[in-house]
């Protein structure tokens, strides 16, 4: 049977009973953990055990790892790090050398972290190219502000994640580095002329169309649909065929403020513009459940996608994370990581 098409979270750091019952009715495709999921290592390994007995299989389980303010496992247990962009320029800023050998590192001492608990998938890289006016929400996030840089450290970071077995989200597709509004709080829109949009800000994600898995913006691009990219049919032709993506793609929180509407339609209009499964958070059971039962179940096509990411999970590579903590101190001066 295909599975349900929904990514979901939890409340707390185990599973309720009730939890465990509905995961199981709903079987989502995977979950997505937050800081109140978070406590010590043994504690993470168990409830992502937790998740994956109570849909009977081996889930992805992702997060936001990114660095800075959005990172969700930190010190002591793990390495808190700077947030990207300024991280970038510790190591230089050269996108050809120290940069990206910095970016490869980073996110392979992290998809090792992640990995060692049951974790294995990443919501990063973040492909969204920087203006001066990208929201502050985002724009330290970002890596850079021109497309090349963005694609090229964002390539070394999704390296460093696949060869630790974790898997990629690169978001947010097609392009999120525009917005001069916070998405959780209002929607953005864009005014750039669409020859603009595909050869500057879409650009890395072409770059990178090889991804397991993406992310949507809930951005209104003006020049190509006034609807969210994350409801549009417009959009989600752009990314399959312009961006060329054709792996799973699933929407940003659709609890967020930027898409207006019951929770569970606005699932089903992702789900009909082309995204394959719904991310949804922060959200009672009883809210969970009206997503899950608006969803349903993957289509064949979004089933295929999900087949094709969860094949993209390797074993990690042995590696000596001391090593490449050091080799990343020299490159940085020391200052990037800590923990």
């Amino acid at each position: 049977m295909p599975f349900g098409a929904t990514i979901l979270d939890a409340d707390s750091l185990r599973l309720t009973p009730e939890e465990k019952a509905f995961f199981r009715a709903a079987d989502p495709f995977g979950f997505i953990l937050f800081s109140r999921n978070i406590d010590t290592p043994d504690q993470v390994r168990a409830l992502c055990a937790d998740m994956r007995e109570a849909v009977g299989r081996d889930a992805v389980i992702t997060v936001d790892q990114e660095g800075g303010r959005v990172q969700r496992l930190r010190a002591p247990h793990w390495t808190d790090w700077s947030p990207p962009l300024t991280f970038i320029e510790e190591a230089g800023g050269d996108p050809a050398h120290a940069a990206a050998e910095a970016m490869y590192l980073r996110y392979r001492i992290i998809g090792q972290e992640l990995r060692d608990v049951g974790i294995d998938s990443n919501c990063a890289p973040t492909l969204d190219v920087a203006t001066a006016e990208t929201h502050p929400f985002l724009r330290n996030r970002c890596y850079g502000e021109d497309a090349e840089t963005v694609a090229r450290l964002g390539r070394a970071a999704a390296d460093g994640m696949l060869e630790a077995g974790v898997l990629p989200v690169m978001k947010h597709m097609p392009g999120h580095g525009r917005a001069t509004q916070d998405s959780h709080l209002h929607l953005p829109r864009v005014t750039a002329p669409e020859e603009a949009l595909r050869s500057r800000d879409f650009a890395p994600f072409r770059a990178l169309n090889d991804m397991p898995m993406g992310m949507t913006a809930h951005i209104v691009y003006e020049a190509l649909d006034d609807a969210p990219a994350t409801l549009s049919t417009r959009m989600m032709r752009l990314i399959r065929e312009d961006i060329g993506f054709d792996n799973l793609v699933m929407t940003d929180d659709i609890s967020m403020k930027a898409l207006q509407g019951a929770p569970g339609d606005i699932a089903r209009a992702a789900l009909n513009a082309g995204c394959d499964v719904a991310l949804y958070c922060n959200a009672s059971l009883e809210d969970r459940r009206a997503v899950a039962d608006a969803a349903g179940r993957m289509t064949p096509e979004a089933q295929t996608r999900a087949e094709r990411a969860l094949a993209a999970r390797r074993a990690p590579a042995e590696v000596d994370i001391s090593a490449l903590k050091a080799k990343l101190a020299t490159l940085t001066g020391g200052t990037a990581a800590h923990g």
